[in-house]
């Protein structure tokens, strides 16, 4: 499993990402809301409002409020503010490159608290297209392996079009192509398989490694930027070593 996702998955285990319920289901809702608006409200023709719904049940989100995000984002309800999707750029400290992805309605403020949270660690915000180029977006998912066979697992994977297929600690990690997702999760769901994490994510093309001490900075900086209401997800360059994740799981 990938340094990022294993620290995500211990913190997921901690209680420590989203530990207010009503920011959980916030964000939970708002991601309902965009894939509503992009792909309309039916989720067996809209994958992305599929998977948003089946995570928001994964969560025990009531039925009601997955129902009402919806038609917020169809626009059968005007409840609420108009919610946008943006991506800023920036650098935790140490020159880590930061890709800040944001559900907000209301931009000026999103910006400033992300703003505030780096320039008080030591980073910056970027301008765009500066960070981006570190990066590259990716089809992920992820899921327990349990009692499924590796080898079918990899079978299925790679005649789907992914690029790569991780085991490691009881859990697979499967990535490819941007237009490879439908064909993965159609592939997926045919063996019987429904994964955890089932989303378009950026990926950095080149991780750089800091001493312990500098990586659990930066950690802590991408935590409080996880914590913010506006923040819907955090990617980096950073590498995480074993040595790091050891000291995060002992925490």
């Amino acid at each position: 499993m990938s340094g990022h996702s294993h620290w995500a998955t211990i913190r997921r285990k901690k209680g420590a990402q989203d530990a207010k319920r009503g920011q959980l289901f916030t964000r939970l809702a708002r991601e309902i809301v965009i894939a509503a608006r992009e792909g309309g409200g039916d989720p067996e023709t809209n994958l992305r409002l599929q998977y948003a719904i089946e995570r928001a049940r994964a969560q025990n989100m009531p039925k009601d409020n997955i129902e009402r995000a919806i038609k917020r984002g169809t626009g059968e309800s005007k409840d609420g503010a108009a919610l946008e999707e943006i991506t800023y750029e920036g650098y935790a400290p140490n020159g880590i490159a930061l890709m800040i992805s944001c559900v907000t309605d209301n931009r000026n403020r999103a910006v400033s608290e992300i703003r505030h949270v780096l320039s008080r660690a030591g980073g910056s915000m970027a301008e765009a297209g500066s960070v981006a180029w570190q990066f590259k977006r990716i089809a992920y998912f992820s899921f327990p392996q349990g009692d499924h066979d590796p080898d079918a697992i990899f079978e299925l994977a790679v005649e789907a079009g992914a690029d790569d297929v991780t085991f490691e600690d009881g859990t697979v990690e499967i990535t490819g192509p941007v237009e490879t997702f439908k064909q993965i999760s159609d592939a997926l769901r045919q063996a019987n398989i429904h994964p955890e994490e089932a989303e378009l994510r950026m990926e950095p093309t080149n991780e750089v490694e800091l001493s312990p001490e500098n990586t659990m900075q930066v950690l802590k900086v991408i935590e409080a930027l996880e914590d913010l209401d506006d923040v819907q997800d955090v990617y980096s360059n950073l590498s995480i070593s074993a040595e790091v994740m050891a000291q995060i799981e002992e925490a």
